[in-house]
Parts: structure tokens; sequence; C-alpha cells
């Protein structure tokens, strides 16, 4: 009886089929969360006279909206673990069948939290992602015993090929391989040893030299990747010679780089957010100003990048350093230091990089790609966008592919350079190259699986999770910093706060919107709420990135800056935890409460210098 039943259905599918009625795709979550609210969207043909439904456990969910080429089902939810099957039901009769699996919704933060265990635990940083991934492609598959296998071929098949093969993945691969190789060359033709030969005529001292690693930082603001590759891979030398440790090049990169690239108006960053910005905003009755107008007035209240900026500021100025890091310093002073990833050799023995022995060391052979590259940088953002104002330009410049040019031909300039002069012949040029390449292979083994990790987390709906447990009963005073911390805890767990800004803003900018209508009334005295809230998505995720072992700039710092990745993350945690600590207290939360914007900054750098003074050691000459 019921193998006819079943046949009768199949049947029936097929004669729908064939009358016209048919599904071409099913976007469903691949993991479903325990009473994690979630949507299942078919694609195809269909008849919008007929009635449809979606059949669950013995639970009937109607559409949201019926359209003839696509059904939604919107804000469904699942109490129970375990097998679920959906059937999408059209005049009671089925027409499709899938199936999912159902976790415990607080599983979906175990692969961040156990990639970070690990990282600390283990001192290293591949094994602890590779095991986060195996784990949640496990979580995804169910936790069933042929899903342990088959979710540790999918974390390498689907999770890292797929980061391999996202566009903008590959781009700042290949930029970071061919910016890698330029350094190479630049380092074998002396050109890098003419620039300290110039530079240590002024920063003679490790303060002077901080100083100017630290003006050279906010100088790079127009994107985070470029600055912290060039800064750190041009200041190495620079650092060893004036004995400043690695990790201190490190911080002084890490914490410059994103913080100036958030809050300046011409960045790379800009056209990202004004996107995610005006996807948010669509929808929300009474809002007149534009997304790009928001990002402008959320800018007061970023507060940590200003923070973060200022505290490197006092730091390479007053000479005083917390935590770990003193020991760092007073181990560079005595020469005590070691390089994990980079040893600079001035012989033909085997090296990362090294110096051709018995050639002019002219500091033009690496100034003048570094411009090239500047410059090209400059020309492709603009002369790829288009429209008649900055906003315009900056929204539709295509960003990725200036990274590759400019880089291109800033190694083109570089290799001209050496061949011209006969400092090297074309063969060692390319060795050169390839020397620098080389450096950068770990970094980006790190990179790609913190990739990875990300678009796991986004599988699993991490963020989902983080803000369905805040309640729909926030207060509005201090909703901005609730979003600072749930951006934080997301960007830390999952390493990336582009990825985070892009989960979070959708989600905050209607929450905010609704508590100020629910509990303020949307108006002018109001309209703070919002603009803190933007701003802390941003600078939440940000704040994070510099305290997280698995995100993606703190890693390329570590790689640049030729610093252990953990020896990063240890010392530079202090200075993190200050700058957002004073950030969220001193900052988002008086904010909230409608104090100015510039008063919170007055009292927040004074704080600081306070603290800088009280808790820093002065290191050793």
């Amino acid at each position: 009886m019921d193998f006819s039943i079943k046949t009768f259905s199949v049947i029936l599918v097929f004669l729908r089929t064939l009358s016209g009625h048919s599904i071409s795709s099913v976007n469903a979550p691949k993991i479903i969360l325990e009473n994690i609210e979630f949507s299942i969207t078919y694609s195809g043909e269909f008849n919008i006279n007929d009635s449809y439904k979606l059949e669950c456990d013995g639970t009937n969910f109607l559409p949201a909206n019926t359209g003839s080429e696509q059904i939604k089902f919107k804000n469904l939810s699942i109490s129970q673990t375990g097998e679920i099957s959906f059937n999408l039901l059209q005049d009671d009769l089925p027409i499709n069948q899938i199936t999912r699996y159902t976790i415990k919704s607080w599983i979906s933060i175990l692969p961040p939290v156990i990639a970070i265990f690990l990282a600390f635990l283990t001192r290293s940083i591949v094994p602890a992602l590779f095991i986060a991934i195996w784990f949640g492609s496990w979580a995804i598959n169910g936790f069933t015993g042929p899903g342990f296998f088959s979710g540790l071929l999918q974390s390498f098949h689907i999770y890292v090929l797929n980061t391999i093969l996202d566009r903008d993945h590959a781009i700042i691969t290949l930029f970071t391989f061919m910016l890698g190789g330029m350094v190479g060359i630049i380092y074998r033709n002396g050109g890098m040893h003419g620039i300290i030969r110039h530079l240590v005529k002024w920063a003679n001292t490790p303060k002077k030299g901080q100083i100017s690693i630290w003006l050279f930082g906010v100088v790079i603001f127009f994107d985070d990747y470029s600055n912290t590759l060039i800064v750190g891979n041009t200041s190495r030398m620079l650092c060893d010679k004036l004995g400043i440790s690695r990790e201190k090049l490190a911080y002084l990169v890490d914490s410059t780089s994103a913080p100036v690239a958030t809050i300046a108006i011409i960045t790379t960053w800009i056209g990202f957010q004004v996107g995610i910005i005006s996807d948010a905003i669509e929808g929300l009755s009474g809002l007149d100003e534009s997304a790009y107008l928001l990002f402008l007035h959320s800018i007061p209240y970023s507060f940590y990048p200003f923070f973060a900026i200022f505290l490197v500021g006092l730091v390479v100025t007053t000479g005083r350093d917390i935590g770990p890091m003193v020991k760092a310093e007073n181990n560079a002073r005595q020469g005590l230091s070691t390089l994990p990833e980079i040893k600079i050799k001035t012989d033909d023995n085997d090296g990362d990089l090294k110096v051709k022995d018995n050639i002019p060391h002219r500091a033009v052979n690496a100034i003048l790609p570094i411009l090239t590259l500047v410059s090209a940088m400059f020309y492709f953002i603009f002369s790829s966008g288009e429209g008649d104002s900055l906003k315009e330009i900056l929204g539709s410049a295509d960003t990725f592919s200036a990274l590759m040019h400019s880089t291109l031909l800033s190694a083109l300039m570089a290799a001209m350079l050496s061949v011209g002069q006969r400092i090297l012949n074309l063969n060692e040029t390319f060795e050169a190259w390839y020397s620098g390449l080389k450096f950068m292979v770990m970094g980006m083994l790190v990179l790609i699986l913190a990739w990875a990790l990300a678009d796991l987390s986004r599988d699993l709906h991490t963020a989902d999770f983080i803000v369905s447990t805040l309640g729909d009963s926030i207060p509005m005073n201090i909703l901005p910093a609730v979003v600072f911390l749930v951006a934080a805890a997301t960007a830390f767990g999952s390493g990336s706060s582009w990825g985070v800004m892009a989960i979070l803003m959708p989600l905050v900018i209607p929450l905010s919107w609704a508590v100020m209508e629910g509990q303020g009334g949307l108006n002018p005295e109001n309209i703070h709420i919002l603009y803190s809230t933007i701003a802390c998505v941003l600078t939440g995720a940000v704040w994070a990135d510099h305290c997280s072992p698995i995100s993606d700039t703190t890693i390329l710092t570590s790689m640049a800056s030729g610093c252990d990745l953990m020896d990063h993350v240890r010392t530079q945690m202090p200075y993190a935890l200050i700058a957002g600590g004073i950030s969220l207290l001193l900052g988002t939360i008086p904010a909230g409460f409608g104090i100015p914007w510039w008063m919170l900054l007055v009292i927040g750098s004074i704080v600081l210098v306070i603290l800088v003074r009280t808790f820093g050691t002065i290191i050793d000459k």
C-alpha cells in the first residue's frame, strides 16, 4: 500500500513537471540551527493560482511571497535537532523534497573557538585552522559517522578550493606574491640598503625610527593591505639596524593600517562600506540620508581607529611600552631578538632574501618601484571609476584590478632598474623575485585557510546565532555598544573584518532603526544612535582583527614584518585591549547617551596619555 502511494505521488510530480511546473533550484541553508530563523527559496516555473506550502515534520508553512518564477518561505524555525525533511506541496501534493540537518545553535561558534584555542595552545596556526574547518564541515554533515570523513574531504575540496577560486581572493594572493617579488628584487639590488642609509641619517635612534614607521603608515592611508605590505616589508631593515624588535614593527604596522583605512575618506574600503550600508538601508521608511552621508556621519563615532592611531603615536614618542612588548624591545636593543621568518644575508649562502656583494646601494632603486606602486594604485583606482562625484568614482572603481596592475608595474620597474644598471643580470633578477615570492608562501597558506574558515562561519550562520542571543529588548542608548561587542566577537572568531561588515550591517541597521522607532521615536535627537551603530560594526570588527590570530590583516602583518604570528598577537594584545576598552567605555557608551563625540575623543586621549605615562615602561636606548 505504501509503495502504491509513493508511486502515485511520483507519477503526479512527473505529470506536473510535464505540464510546465518545474523547480530549477532550491536556495536553502547547508545546516539549520535550532530555533534560529532561516529562509528557503524555490526557483522555477510556478502557477500563482495554485496553493503552495512547505511541510516539515507535520507542520505546514505558508510562503511569504509566490511568483511565477520564485516561491520564498521566510522566518522558518526548527525546534528539534537531527535530520529534517522539507516537502514543497502544490495543492497538497508533493513536488519537491530536500533534507537538512539541524544542530544546536551554539555549535556554530565552535569552529572559530577551536581555531583560536589550538592556535594559542600549539602556537601553530595552520593545523589549528584546518582542524577547525574540518570540525565545521563535520557539523554541516550532521555529526554523522560518514560525515566525519566526508567533512575532511569537503574541508579541502570545497572550502579551501572555493576560497582559492574566488576572484577577489586570487587577486589579493597574486598581489601579495608580486609585491613580495618586488621586495625581493629591491633587497637584492641594494635599494633597500640605500633607503636605510638615508633614513638613519635622521632616524638614527630607536625612537626616531619608530616615529618614522608610524608616520609612514599614516601616509599610506588608501588601502590596509597595501599599507601593511609596503610599510612592513620596507621597514624591516631599518628596525634591524636600530635594534627595534620585529614584534614592535608588526604592532606599528597592524595598528596603523586598518584604522587609517577605516576613517580615511579616500580608500579602497569606502566603496565596499558604502555599498553594504546602501543595501542595509533599503526599505527603511523615514530615512532620507544617502549611504555615503551615513558613512561620513559615522566617522566621528569611530572611536577605536582614532584611539589606536593615537596610542601608537604615544608609544613611539614617549618610548614607553606595555606588557610582553617590553621584553621583546629589551631583547632587540641587546641584539637578542630572532628573525623567525626571514634572514637577510650579504653573502652567497642560501637565504630568503640576500644582498648581492660588491654593488652600489642606491636608494633610488627601491624608491622608484615603491613610488610606482603608490602612484599606479591611485591612478588605476580613479581611472577605473566613473561618475561626477568622489563617491561615485570610488564606488565604481575596480580596486582589486588596481592592486594587480600597480604591483606588476612596480615589479617591472624594480627589474628594469636592476638590469639596466647591470647590478643584476636577468637570471639574478628572476631569482631575486622568486626569493621574495617564497617569503610570502607560508603567510598566504594561513590566509587562505583563514578565508576558508570565514566562509564556513557564514554557512554555519555564526553571526545569526550571535545576533539572536541579544533578544528584542536592547535599550536604545547601549545598542551601539552591544553592536560593537557583537562585531568584535564575530570578527575575532571568523578572522575577517570585511566578512563581518557584510554579514552584520544588513542585520544591525534595521535593528537600530526599529529600536529607535520603538523606544525614542525617529527624530533628529536620536539619529546619532544610527551613526554610532554603523561605526561600531566597522570599528568593532577592526578591533577584533587586532586581537585575533586568524585575522587576515594580522597574518599579513606578521608575514610582511617577518614576525612570528603568535608573538605578534601576544605583544599587540595589551595595546588593542587598552584602545578598545577606552573606545567602548569612554567613547561608544557615553555617545549613546548623547555626549558630543568631540568631547569624548578629547577625554579618551587624555586617559590614554595618563595610562601610558603610569603603566608604560621606558625601554633602554
